[in-house]
């Protein structure tokens, strides 16, 4: 799969998850305001909870916004073979047993996963412990990366 599909599908789930989540809110304001939902004492609090989850669900929005500008506008960099990794690389890792992951540096909503042929592109940003120790490598170096208590070596095997 190339970068440019990695990226329409990254938009594509962003998109959904935007969608999604304005509709919560949205169904969360109406909650909050609905007039079966006026406190009548004190310890009524409905109204109250509902409008703090609709305000949750608005930021979320905001964040995913502010997330589908920045890969609209994410300019995909090729990567010849001595080039260090930075942001829009694609990179495959390759541990002792031959198990492999590809990961793609983005610039927001690390950890959102897509789907590529039988695997799986796992986005990290560079601000995340995995992404500052891939930046500035290249092909072929190891990386030591943690899983809870555990250390794990990974090659880097290939940069696009």
């Amino acid at each position: 799969m190339n970068k440019e599909r990695i990226l329409q599908h990254i938009v594509k789930k962003l998109s959904g998850d935007l969608d999604l989540l304005l509709q919560a809110a949205k169904t969360a304001h109406q909650a909050s305001t609905h007039e079966e939902n006026v406190p009548d004492n004190k310890y009524a609090t409905l109204a109250l909870e509902a409008s703090y989850i609709a305000q949750a669900q608005a930021n979320r929005a905001q964040e995913i916004r502010c997330a589908l500008e920045a890969y609209r506008k994410l300019p995909l960099l090729d990567f010849p073979d001595d080039a260090p990794i930075r942001l829009s690389a694609l990179v495959t890792l390759e541990d002792g047993d031959g198990n492999r992951k590809t990961l793609f540096i983005g610039p927001q909503s690390g950890g959102l996963k897509v789907e590529k042929g039988g695997g799986e592109i796992v986005v990290i940003t560079p601000d995340s412990p995995v992404g500052r120790e891939l930046l500035g490598k290249e092909a072929g170096d190891v990386v030591e990366m943690r899983s809870g208590a555990s250390k794990r070596e990974w090659e880097i095997v290939e940069v696009r």
